[in-house]
């Protein structure tokens, strides 16, 4: 046997030695064929539309409540706040310095010096909810009335989110990145009376005032600010505007009763980062939120108050909204921050200082596909600066590492992977502070390769997720223990996930080896529609024989065999070419995205023309470096990306990306244009989760998309 080869001598302990290696190899494979094999989730019947239906194998029933009585999301935070009351709930940083700095082009950077965490106990909080909460009725607000929170995430946001609730209000959540028009569309769509804002937006208030029609009050996180500013106090003098410190000791001076809802009240309007169009307001009932919180709860293992959750994503987004609920419901420790803050090297922070992550040390994080694909490009680019042996033991380190999670006992495992962690890995792991057990992935899409390698650097499950605002994000969850990466895992306890077949697109329930077809998403986490759209509810809201309501999503997917969901297509995106050949738009800018160059990509496609052309904004510094050693001369990064030779390296470099993925001659671009500037929220180009705004994409750069098809 070649286990034997390794002993020369066939001594005693030799062989005891090769049959020891045997036994582990052989337990090993046996525990490695389970673990794939291992059923995650279970066909069942339901009613609606025929289709391929699944649930968790975990539960037979679908999960409503984390605990009883917790029917609604005033519920839950009340038990829980009670329950965990002298623990740590929220904390924030404080900024010890600020300053700013040129970089030489006239434009100025502001630094941070920011402190340690300060925390607020659970049972402080509570009681900071209950004195805002009756601020709010002393301001005149009652069960009629709406009011909207525009702001990034801090412990304020979650405090006002949990008063309005403590009075049966519906809350409307706006992303702080949204655009004049869609800000003024969400507000005066749901006719909000109270606005709940950041002081920093009063500015932006300030100049659609005139075009807000139902706007009475606005109550601004002050901060330790000083009064508005007089001008903007003139320039919205029929707004009553109050700091939210002082609506809480009106509250805390004169508490009133609460006007607790029920689970079927609704619970927040959350309005779509609008992709396409104006958002859409989604209504979400305490039902559908807590149905999500609850079953995101039994898939994370040994969750509880000794974790720490790093949130730095908008809460006006679902995914983070469920994320904080189920923290909560843990009796966790939410240290905020930001995307500015996050790390040592983070845009905001000063040199020298530390990030986010580096004091708060999270053991959980939820994030989205950008933000590891920059983690990703960041290591790399060190690895890759430093160079020589360092470089060459990075990439020996991760091969192995690599091997071992693809399920080979020739990879890295005990001892050795210890190793590696203390010489290699551990250095990468304390970007994120070193304690992180778990990231989830949502909100897009996330790249294999970024997913293991992020996996592998961090010594972590990645855990990638699918859900929607409309499914209050319910939908699939991956396992912890499954190491395969490109899927979204089986679907969660709240939920069924069931395929429909979409003959157009030649995906069907009966295609083999997997079924494939429309998502479709039943269960409690499934919302009430769209405020004031009845028309788009009912084309994409069902409620079958049963009442169950259903959401077709019009992602395509497909399920392994053992229950887990792969997204393969989205029906939106795809196109029939002039001759007659389907390409789906999504499916490519996914296969490109694999390429360093690439931070963002647009793929369009004509149906007048026989190949599609791309957008695509590559990355400054990997450009730059491969310029400068291939000798190429240029003033500034605008220059770069005009020349010739740079549009033939990055378009080099899809081509072999889409070969790589399998993609057809005509799936890849014909002709790509170079774009200098980043796509941001700010921009308009991107939502705040990072998504691609297709249509503002394409109308932004209309004439390159015309040049590139001449």
């Amino acid at each position: 046997m070649e286990y034997l080869s390794a002993f020369e001598g066939n001594s005693y302990y030799g062989i005891v030695a090769a049959c020891f290696v045997v036994l582990v190899t052989l337990v090993s494979t046996v525990y490695m064929g389970k673990m794939k094999t291992k059923r995650r989730g279970i066909e069942d019947q339901v009613g609606g539309e025929p289709g391929y239906a699944m649930r968790n194998a975990r539960k037979s029933e679908l999960l409503e409540v984390p605990s009883e009585g917790a029917t609604t999301m005033a519920a839950l935070f009340e038990q829980s706040c009670k329950k965990h009351s002298q623990l740590q709930c929220l904390g924030t940083r404080k900024v010890i310095s600020k300053e700013f700095i040129e970089d030489g082009k006239g434009r100025k950077f502001e630094k941070l010096h920011l402190g340690e965490y300060q925390w607020e106990t659970y049972g402080e909080i509570y009681d900071r909810v209950c004195s805002f909460a009756s601020g709010l009725v002393k301001l005149g607000h009652d069960v009629n009335t709406r009011a909207a929170i525009f702001s990034d995430s801090r412990p304020e946001w979650l405090i006002s989110l949990q008063g309005c609730f403590r009075q049966n209000l519906t809350v409307v959540t706006i992303y702080a990145s949204l655009g004049e028009e869609a800000l003024i569309h969400s507000l005066n769509e749901t006719q909000v009376s109270t606005l709940i804002c950041d002081y920093k937006l009063l500015k932006k208030l300030s100049a659609v005032y005139s075009r807000l029609q139902t706007v009475k009050n606005i109550i601004y996180f002050d901060d330790g600010e000083a009064a508005v500013d007089s001008n903007l106090s003139n320039d919205m003098s029929n707004w009553v505007i109050t700091p939210f410190s002082e609506v809480e000791k009106l509250g805390k001076n004169s508490p009133v009763s609460s006007q607790l809802p029920v689970k079927t009240d609704i619970a927040v309007i959350m309005y779509t980062s609008g992709s396409t169009g104006l958002p859409k307001g989604v209504m979400m009932a305490h039902k559908n939120l807590v149905a999500s919180a609850a079953a995101v709860l039994t898939v994370i293992p040994n969750i509880g108050s000794s974790d720490v959750y790093l949130a730095y994503l908008p809460l006006a987004h679902v995914l983070e909204l469920v994320a904080e609920t189920v923290m909560i419901c843990a009796g966790m420790r939410i240290g905020y921050g930001s995307t500015l803050t996050l790390t040592d090297s983070s845009n905001k922070i000063k040199k020298g200082t530390k990030g986010d992550a580096s004091v708060l040390k999270p053991t959980l994080m939820a994030t989205v596909p950008a933000i590891l694909d920059r983690v990703r490009d960041g290591v790399l680019k060190k690895v890759a600066d430093t160079g020589g042996l360092a470089e060459k033991l990075f990439n020996f380190a991760y091969g192995r590492r690599y091997t071992a999670m693809e399920g080979s006992w020739f990879g890295a495992w005990g001892i050795e992977a210890l190793l590696w962690d203390l010489v290699i890995f551990n250095k990468v792991k304390s970007i994120l502070g070193g304690d992180i057990r778990a990231m989830l992935c949502g909100g897009a899409p996330l790249s294999g390769d970024t997913q293991r390698f992020v996996n592998i650097c961090v010594g972590a499950p990645v855990v990638q997720a699918y859900g929607l605002t409309e499914t209050c994000a319910g939908g699939a969850f991956s396992d912890f223990s499954d190491t395969s990466v490109g899927r979204v895992g089986p679907p969660l306890p709240c939920c069924y996930l069931k395929l429909v077949s979409w003959k157009e697109g030649g995906y069907l329930t009966t295609d083999k080896p997997m079924p494939r077809g429309e998502i479709v998403v039943g269960g409690s986490c499934v919302t009430n529609g769209y405020f004031n759209n009845k028309y788009k509810t009912d084309e994409v809201y069902k409620v079958d024989e049963n009442g169950m309501r259903w959401f077709y999503t019009g992602d395509i997917g497909r399920f392994h065999p053992d229950g887990c969901l792969e997204i393969v297509d989205r029906k939106k995106d795809i196109v029939k070419l002039q001759h007659g050949e389907y390409i789906s738009l999504g499916k490519i800018e996914a296969a490109l995205m694999a390429s360093n160059y690439v931070v963002n990509v647009m793929v369009y496609a004509d149906p007048l023309q026989t190949s599609c052309v791309a957008l695509v904004v590559p990355s400054r510094q990997v450009l730059e470096k491969w310029a400068q050693q291939a000798g190429i001369e240029f003033k500034d990064f605008s220059e770069l990306c005009d020349k010739n030779e740079a549009v033939a390296e990055v378009q080099q470099s899809l081509a072999k990306e889409a070969k790589a993925a399998n993609l057809d001659k005509f799936e890849l671009p014909a002709k790509i244009k170079l774009l200098p500037d980043p796509w941001t929220p700010e921009s308009g180009l991107v939502t705040a989760a990072l998504k691609l705004k297709r249509e503002a994409v394409k109308a932004k750069f209309k004439d390159e998309l015309e040049k590139l098809y001449k």
